[in-house]
């Protein structure tokens, strides 16, 4: 594990939201564990093969998770009960993913919590920073629909098909 001069990790900086290195070796090796286990699970999504997905959220309700699914990491998506993703979703999960109870996913739907600067030097570093993301209960979010770095979705929310939500959406709210 390579530490800064602070002596923390890249993991470590990435959690915390401060300025990370997504190239460093033991982040690439989480990305692809996560990669092995998703694959696992695509290759036979049965309820029986559901072990391959579970280790990879932090917290995981009663779900149904569609083959295609997934993530970067896999230590940083808590999500409720009755959740549904559909086919070929993929969480981006550098920073906390937090789904509440109900929600729905629809097919090819991205939540994304990294970010790359404005700064063609830094980003020529490799520099990325995560900002987390949440989606509250009882949220429908069309197929398609991209969610970007550090919004909110309030309860009742929904989030029409193709949608690139680049901001917070209230309670109730449709966004499209």
């Amino acid at each position: 594990m390579r530490l800064s001069a602070a002596g923390a990790t890249e993991f470590d900086h990435m959690i915390a939201g401060l300025p990370f290195n997504p190239l460093d070796a033991d982040l690439r090796h989480l990305r692809e564990q996560a990669r092995l286990a998703c694959a696992r699970f695509g290759s036979h999504p049965s309820p029986g093969n559901m072990r391959h997905i579970k280790r990879l959220f932090r917290r995981l309700g009663s779900a149904m998770i569609e083959p295609g699914f997934q993530c970067d990491y896999g230590v940083n998506i808590e999500v409720g009960e009755n959740f549904y993703a559909n086919f070929y979703c993929v969480l981006l999960d550098s920073a906390a993913i937090t789904i509440g109870d109900d929600v729905l996913l629809g097919p090819g739907v991205h939540i994304y919590t990294v970010n790359h600067p404005k700064d063609a030097d830094e980003r020529r570093r490799g520099v990325c920073y995560a900002r987390p993301v949440r989606i509250g209960n009882q949220v429908w979010v069309g197929g398609g629909a991209k969610l970007l770095p550090g919004i909110s979705v309030g309860d009742g929310a929904i989030i029409g098909a193709n949608a690139v939500v680049t901001r917070d959406v209230e309670a109730g709210a449709i966004y499209y």
